[in-house]
C-alpha cells in the first residue's frame, strides 16, 4: 500500500490502527535503537532510514503485512538463519501477523546489516 505522506509523522497518522501499524511501530524502534544517528524519512512513499546521500531500509504497511526493505540480505552474514521466522525475497522481508518478532532473530539482522553498512559495506540490490 503506498500512503500520500511527506514525513514520518504523518505517514503513522495514515496508517489503522491494527496489528500492522503495531508490528510497524516495532521494527521502527528496533532500527532507531540499532541505528540511532540513522536519519527518518519519507522515501517512495514509505519510511526510509539512513544518512543524507543513502538510504539503508525501507519501512512499509502493506495489505496483508509489513515489509522491510534492505537491497539484498544475502549480503549481512547468516541472513537466512536469522530471518528464517519469515517470508522473504531478495531483498524484502515480509513480516506477517503470526510472526511474533520480539522472539525473533530480526533486530539482530538489522543490527548486522547497520554495522556492514557503516563499515563501508553494500547491501544493494
Amino acid at each position: 500500500m503506498q500512503y500520500e505522506a511527506k514525513t514520518p509523522s504523518e505517514y503513522l497518522e495514515k496508517l489503522d490502527n491494527d496489528w500492522r501499524k503495531d508490528t510497524l511501530e516495532q521494527v521502527r524502534e528496533m532500527i532507531k535503537k540499532q541505528g540511532p544517528h540513522l536519519s527518518e524519512g519519507i522515501e517512495y512513499k514509505m519510511l526510509s532510514y539512513g544518512n543524507n546521500e543513502k538510504s539503508i531500509f525501507h519501512l512499509n504497511a502493506q495489505q496483508a503485512y509489513v515489509s522491510l526493505y534492505v537491497g539484498n540480505i544475502d549480503k549481512v552474514e547468516n541472513a537466512r538463519e536469522l530471518l528464517k521466522d519469515f517470508d522473504k525475497g531478495k531483498g524484502c522481508i515480509r513480516i506477517k501477523k503470526k510472526v511474533n518478532i520480539s522472539e525473533s532473530s530480526l533486530e539482530e539482522f538489522i543490527k548486522q546489516t547497520v554495522e556492514l553498512w557503516e563499515e563501508g559495506g553494500n547491501t544493494d540490490c
